[in-house]
């Protein structure tokens, strides 16, 4: 562990680079989109994608060889402290930054880290996950998407469902199955180019009137055999540990974010719409779920950080499936309450007479349906903490 006097100066090192290299207009502004989740960033969003790239500070804990920032997790801190303090963010994210590049660290060759690793930390690449099929949510390991070996390729026929990104997705990476007579030992982890032959994306209209979620067809798919990541039949457990890492990033980052976020803007939406009397808010049980909230997200953020510290150590454990619940359950609730508060304002889908702000609003409070399905559902996820963390059986 660094000593004070030597994280102090590497504060100061950090401070200087981004006072040189963060674009000042950028200061307390949200990027249009994400570099490595679809979207090709523009004017000094670009600048600022090429020079945090560079520097591995998409992700600054990956190791300096594949390109990472290379950087203790109390340096990491460091950088994000002095970039909140600038009102900085980093403009590189998505799939392969949250899960799939952690993965590859723990199970990849150095051949595949130097070949998948760097393009995600400049934001280059934009992944897609191919995991749930129709007939395999939340009992994944019946999928049935049959990868045949011909040698040294694979050739792919299925379907996956519920694929984020995946219409503007460059790659996929994902589990498929390469021996039908063995569920769980007969599934392999796969990378392929989506721009391959045979590969078709039909986007699906969710309830919130977006189109995120994805149907992907495989016909007749090449796949080289330098694709496959670990061994051939093996890949479940390479599966597993990437939903950990999904889970880790949706709840201890992610999801911490949103919710503790979200607090400021539940004051301000009851100010707008309840009003303030005596300088505070008219309606006292208001406050009172407000002040819930406030506690919540405060507490959460807490515990999401140590659960980062020890993943940083340890690798994520199953238990981060708590703060999976926590948070869905609790964002939920959290866009119950805007929608609430906004009264007639809040029931609208289109029209003049409301804001682009509270339409937002409506179709965030929509799309939080998902929120206790995706990245395992909230059943699941209790199932796993009981079963692999309490230690409690017939789960």
């Amino acid at each position: 562990m660094a000593s004070a006097q030597d994280l102090d100066a590497f504060r100061e090192e950090a401070r200087s680079w981004l006072n040189e290299n963060f674009p000042d207009k950028l200061a307390n502004k949200r990027p249009p989109g994400i570099a490595g989740f679809g979207s090709k960033l523009t004017g000094d969003w670009k600048v600022w994608q090429d020079r945090v790239g560079q520097k591995g500070w998409s992700a600054p804990t990956w190791p300096a060889e594949y390109g990472g920032g290379g950087l203790t997790p109390d340096q990491a801190a460091v950088v994000q402290q002095e970039m909140r303090a600038l009102g900085a963010v980093s403009p590189i994210g998505g799939f392969g930054t949250m899960m799939w590049g952690p993965t590859l660290l723990d199970v990849g060759t150095d051949e595949q880290k130097q070949r998948y690793l760097p393009p995600i930390i400049r934001g280059e690449i934009h992944w897609c996950q191919g995991y749930s099929e129709p007939g395999a949510g939340s009992d994944l390991a019946n999928l049935q998407s049959f990868a045949e070996d011909r040698g040294d390729h694979f050739v792919l026929n299925g379907s996956k469902i519920w694929t984020s990104g995946a219409l503007e997705a460059d790659w996929m990476y994902g589990v498929f199955r390469t021996d039908r007579d063995n569920k769980y030992e007969g599934i392999s982890f796969l990378t392929l180019d989506m721009k391959s032959p045979g590969v078709e994306v039909k986007p699906i209209t969710l309830i919130s009137g977006d189109s995120s979620f994805n149907e992907v067809f495989f016909t007749d798919v090449v796949v080289p055999k330098e694709n496959l990541i670990g061994e051939k039949n093996l890949g479940w457990n390479i599966g597993k540990r990437l939903l950990l890492h999904e889970r880790q990033g949706i709840a201890g980052s992610g999801g911490g974010a949103s919710v503790a976020g979200g607090s400021y803007d539940l004051e301000r939406v009851a100010q707008d719409y309840i009003g303030l009397e005596d300088g505070k808010l008219a309606d006292g049980a208001l406050r009172e779920r407000i002040a819930s909230q406030k506690m919540f997200a405060h507490a959460y953020a807490l515990t999401g950080r140590r659960f980062g510290e020890e993943a940083a150590v340890h690798g994520p454990s199953p238990a981060v499936g708590i703060l999976k619940v926590a948070w869905a359950r609790d964002n939920q609730n959290r866009q119950e309450l805007v929608v609430e508060m906004l009264g007639n304002q809040g029931l609208g889908w289109e029209g003049e007479e409301f804001t682009p702000e509270e339409l937002r609003n409506v179709r965030t409070w929509l799309r939080s349906k998902a929120n206790s399905i995706e990245g395992g559902t909230t059943e699941v996820n209790l199932n796993l903490v009981a079963k692999r963390v309490l230690g409690l059986k017939g789960y």
